[in-house]
């Protein structure tokens, strides 16, 4: 793993509770290798803390929009497989990260989450979401393969039907939508999103922290499943987004 500019996500510890927060809002916190390499490095700085549980939050308007669209479209034909793997290697790297981290990941969810930016919140052990938070795929229209746990790990959470008519659809989801179908697991104000996740957090906080390990152990899923789940979504990423309908669908999305 490369050296990230590790401002693009921070981290504070305090009270045995780790707060990583995405921070390039100038781009919409956009999944591009420097925020993903600065994520990897703060989780495993988490892991080396005394922290008993993760916030995950971001910084500015949208919590992620997931893939750079301009940032596939913009780089050669003949060198986007190749930024591909990149992207989609490192994001699938980054939730394996989150589900192997020896702790809960509570999820603070504001804004927009688009693509595989949802990838974080899947992994995540227990999500909130702000009245403003909306989660949509934009697959189908840009012309992308899904990538970020949509088909990996969406389907369990949710139920396979849901998952696909999602993504077939292009359906998105608000905030009180997403709770009544489990994708998040508490609601809370749009000011109110993170006080109401550092309460989650103090609870598993104040729980005993080799039944919490042990919970995390039998309850979490299957990593071997998801895994090898993320690794087919990798491998159709590639090949779709090298054909013409992606060139198509990306420059009809950016209106180039």
């Amino acid at each position: 793993m490369s050296a990230a500019p590790l401002h693009a996500a921070t981290l504070h510890v305090e009270d045995r509770i780790a707060r990583l927060t995405l921070n390039r809002p100038e781009r919409h916190n956009a999944l591009v290798p420097e925020l993903l390499d600065a994520i990897r490095e703060q989780l495993a700085r988490v892991r080396d803390s005394d922290a008993a549980v993760l916030i995950l939050d971001a910084n500015g308007r949208s919590f992620s929009s997931g893939g750079d669209v301009a940032g596939f479209f913009d780089t050669p034909r003949a060198e986007r497989r190749a930024y591909a793997e990149r992207v989609v290697g490192t994001l699938n790297a980054t939730l394996l990260d989150l589900l192997d981290l020896p702790v809960p990941t509570v999820a603070a969810v504001h804004g927009l989450v688009t693509g595989g930016s949802l990838g974080l919140v899947l992994a995540s052990d227990i999500a909130v979401a702000g009245d403003r938070a909306s989660f949509a795929p934009w697959y189908t229209v840009v012309g992308f393969s899904p990538d970020g746990g949509w088909t990996a790990l969406m389907p369990e959470r949710i139920g396979r039907a849901r998952a696909l008519d999602i993504q077939l659809t292009n359906r998105r989801l608000d905030a009180d939508e997403a709770y009544r179908l489990g994708l998040v697991q508490y609601r809370a104000g749009a000011d109110d999103t993170g006080a109401r996740a550092r309460e989650v957090a103090e609870k598993i906080r104040a729980a005993r922290p080799h039944s919490v390990g042990r919970t995390l152990a039998l309850t979490r899923p299957d990593r071997a499943t998801v895994a090898a789940g993320l690794e087919a979504e990798y491998q159709h990423f590639l090949e779709q987004i090298e054909s013409d309908e992606a060139d198509l669908g990306m420059a009809a999305f950016l209106k180039r």
